[in-house]
């Protein structure tokens, strides 16, 4: 029998050109129980995830032969890995470096020096949202999966996947679970912050922009004329709502 993808050993890709990094990474995330692989360069980290796609990214900005935004943007671009989660850990502090993180389709961004205790944690947090989303494996094999269908939007909770008339679009995690989570509770208004902590799932160091950048790109992705939303509605000053239409 085939392991069950939840229990299977999740594998971390870490991309950093600092051996001491590296190692202390590998040290800590093993310990938790993952398989770690590594590449010390921006043109290893692509070849490396193509061919051993892994369930997460920690990925540094400055790196040699091609930096991390530009290996973010090319993970996203592939349907391959377009739905791998991304955790930028740089030391580029600025706001404007952690937004154009996020604005590039990553998931998280941590600040060097870090808390190695605090990345586990965020780490934990990410794969825990893998495992929950998993397709659950049964012996009735005649049960079907339930599908969410709001207008011509159809989402498949089971198998990662969302069709907008028919046409099958990719995701990345973050903004599959926003989509899910909203669609789940269509016509109900749902705050920033309650979107952040139900996806994210912990206090990140940005605020609740970070949930305005993954909606505008998934408005792009799932809606026919993004300035003018169908399905994926603002409710200004309080949050975003799935129209029940």
């Amino acid at each position: 029998m085939k392991e069950s993808e939840s229990f299977r050993q999740r594998v971390i890709l870490v991309v950093e050109d600092e051996e001491d990094i590296v190692r202390l990474l590998t040290f800590h995330l093993e310990k938790e129980g993952y398989r770690v692989i590594s590449a010390a360069s921006g043109a290893e980290a692509i070849n490396t995830a193509f061919n051993d796609v892994p369930d997460l990214v920690i990925l540094d900005i400055m790196l040699p032969e091609m930096d991390g935004l530009e290996v973010c943007r090319r993970l996203r671009g592939s349907s391959t890995t377009a739905s791998v989660p991304v955790m930028f850990l740089s030391a580029r502090k600025e706001e404007f470096d952690k937004v154009l993180g996020l604005e590039l389709g990553a998931d998280d961004y941590m600040v060097k020096p870090f808390s190695v205790r605090e990345l586990v944690a965020r780490v934990r947090a990410i794969i825990r949202r893998l495992d929950y989303s998993a397709p659950a494996r049964s012996n009735d094999q005649t049960k079907t999966e339930e599908v969410l269908v709001r207008g011509n939007v159809e989402l498949y909770p089971e198998r990662h996947l969302v069709t907008v008339g028919g046409t099958e679009k990719v995701l990345t995690h973050k903004e599959f679970l926003l989509l899910q989570l909203l669609m789940t509770n269509a016509g109900k208004v749902l705050t920033r912050e309650l979107l952040l902590d139900r996806v994210w799932g912990y206090e990140v160091e940005i605020d609740t922009r970070t949930v305005d950048v993954h909606m505008r790109y998934l408005r792009q992705k799932i809606e026919e004329n993004p300035a003018r939303p169908r399905y994926l509605e603002t409710v200004r000053g309080v949050g975003y709502r799935f129209a029940d239409n």
